[in-house]
């Protein structure tokens, strides 16, 4: 879809500068240097021309105790479709892609912490209702990023450009109560986009605004929150490729690597997962461009920065699901019991 400068400005920084505060429409229109009403005019209008999906809090899945992992599928190629709409059904996938492998259904699945099935059971269940022939589990050991930002002024230069690199993030549940499961159902999903969006959740739960958006700021802080953004329809933004490179790193040397891997601009997540005897690579990292070619760019540099040359790259063809999990919630008690 056609975008201005301002659009590309305004995509930035609803991605990554949407503040916890009363007015953060008001926040951003300082940041951008235009009005308010300028700037929620026009992400009204990206979420209707399906620019932005949403803009909604991202919680930490694996701080709120819920059992994640990522998982390749080996299905029918010729009937795809069948097994992917059986494994959306689950309300803990989040994405699901159709990839370039012999395992060729690429999905994310979570389960609740006080699941019955678990998520070993729930894997079973699922390969056995989708037809999958064999299913390989790929959990996160370390996480080096997880940040979805499209880079939307810069071009490939920018995106395969590298910044200071991060320590591995702490991956382990957090303590939470009742006030924080509160706030989340009430928040979770799609805010409006009006002048004051946290306002409709803080009446609902009964709170003046300003302690809610304390209360978040604290979650935040406990990492129970990650932030508060924009998340945009890849293809309609313009970014139309999306690359999961999987790179051959020697034991010794993930930890020092990971972290330099995730570091470039055009890496959105980037993980240390286990091996396989058919399955060498140890280090994830999920590049978007705005073509294949802009992938193999960002690839290519970190190739270069690394001295880490053994890779190979795995295109997604199909996109089945993307969406962000909903906590708390009966659909996955549901699903367990359907199949109890």
């Amino acid at each position: 879809m056609p975008l201005d400068d301002l659009d590309r400005r305004l995509l930035n920084l609803l991605q990554g500068s949407f503040p916890l505060a009363p007015r953060p429409y008001g926040a951003v229109a300082d940041a951008a240097g235009v009005s308010e009403d300028e700037v929620i005019g026009r992400t009204n209008r990206l979420i209707r021309d399906r620019i932005i999906r949403q803009v909604t809090p991202i919680f930490d899945t694996r701080a709120l105790g819920y059992s994640s992992m990522l998982v390749a599928a080996k299905v029918d190629p010729d009937h795809p479709h069948r097994a992917a709409g059986v494994i959306n059904a689950h309300p803990g996938v989040s994405h699901n892609y159709l990839r370039n492998h012999d395992f060729n259904l690429w999905f994310t699945i979570a389960v609740e912490p006080d699941s019955r099935l678990g998520l070993e059971g729930t894997l079973d269940a699922l390969a056995e209702e989708a037809g999958a022939s064999s299913i390989r589990q790929l959990p996160t050991i370390r996480l080096f990023k997880i940040r979805m930002d499209l880079e939307m002024e810069g071009g490939t230069r920018a995106l395969a450009s590298a910044a200071e690199s991060v320590e591995p993030a702490e991956t382990e549940p957090q303590p939470y109560d009742d006030t924080d499961i509160a706030v989340i159902r009430a928040l979770q999903g799609d805010m409006p986009v009006v002048p004051e969006p946290y306002a409709p959740a803080a009446a609902e739960l009964g709170m003046p605004q300003q302690l809610m958006l304390d209360h978040l700021e604290g979650m935040r802080e406990r990492r129970l929150l990650r932030r508060v953004a924009a998340i945009l329809y890849h293809r309609r933004a313009g970014f139309s490729a999306n690359g999961m490179g999987v790179w051959r790193v020697p034991d010794e040397r993930i930890h020092e690597l990971g972290p330099r891997m995730a570091a470039f601009r055009g890496i959105s997540h980037c993980y240390q997962r286990p091996t396989y005897e058919d399955w060498p690579y140890s280090i994830f990292t999920m590049a978007h461009g705005r073509s294949k070619e802009e992938c193999d760019a960002i690839l290519d540099a970190i190739a270069e920065d690394t001295g880490v040359h053994d890779r190979a790259t795995l295109y997604s063809s199909t996109e089945f699901k993307k969406v962000r999990l909903l906590y708390f919630t009966d659909d996955f008690k549901r699903w367990e019991a359907e199949r109890a």
